[in-house]
């Protein structure tokens, strides 16, 4: 495994989006990446509604020994990737705590009832003031705006690979996911979704 280390072990990382945004390609990517450097990985699926849509959340407990249960306990989530803001919220709402760090795309999908107008859904600044105030640290990132400049809103889970990675909270590079891409895609796929990490790299500051 080299001098890739974790900060703590198992990390728990949970992955968290809707239906059509990529999460589980996000999860298996990462994974790749993780178990690429040696590490000890368990992954754990959730689907909210099984259609285009509904809440969709990857566990991902990470080691550098033993294989560990894939569902994270409650209030022991270290970080939270959000394809969509208000799942960042739902998620942390369960599996939060004051230590936790969270990196959350803007982009919001809206739910039948907010389209219905049955119901509400909270103004980004209200969801970023939310989410700062239950986390050590949190980013946002609009990845899903810069994936369209890469042809397709899908190009943003890989964006936030690229972010996550740039965070530093993890042992996971650019060559790595290079790495993965070549063996999981093939080269004619490779170049963009390297574009989509570098992208997703370039937002955190």
């Amino acid at each position: 495994m080299g001098t890739a280390t974790l900060t703590k072990d198992p990390y728990n990382l949970i992955i968290t989006g809707v239906g059509g945004q990529g999460n589980v390609l996000a999860s298996r990517v990462l994974g790749n990446l993780l178990s690429d450097k040696g590490f000890s990985i368990t992954i754990g699926e959730t689907f909210g509604a099984s259609q285009r849509g509904g809440s969709v959340m990857s566990h991902m407990r990470i080691s550098a020994g033993e294989s560990w249960s894939p569902q994270i306990p409650k209030g022991q989530a270290d970080m939270v990737v959000a394809l969509e803001p208000i799942e960042a919220l739902r998620v942390l709402h369960t599996y939060g705590h004051p230590g936790v760090k969270v990196i959350s795309n803007t982009r919001s999908i809206y739910p039948v009832g907010v389209i219905s107008g049955d119901s509400k859904y909270p103004s980004m600044d209200e969801l970023q003031k939310t989410i700062e105030g239950l986390t050590e640290q949190a980013w946002f990132i609009n990845a899903t705006d810069a994936a369209m400049e890469l042809g397709n809103p899908i190009f943003g889970n890989i964006m936030m690979v690229g972010a996550l990675a740039k965070t530093g909270v993890l042992p996971i590079d650019r060559d790595g996911f290079e790495k993965v891409m070549l063996r999981t895609m093939g080269e004619k796929k490779t170049p963009v979704n390297l574009k989509a990490f570098d992208m997703g790299a370039e937002m955190i500051n």
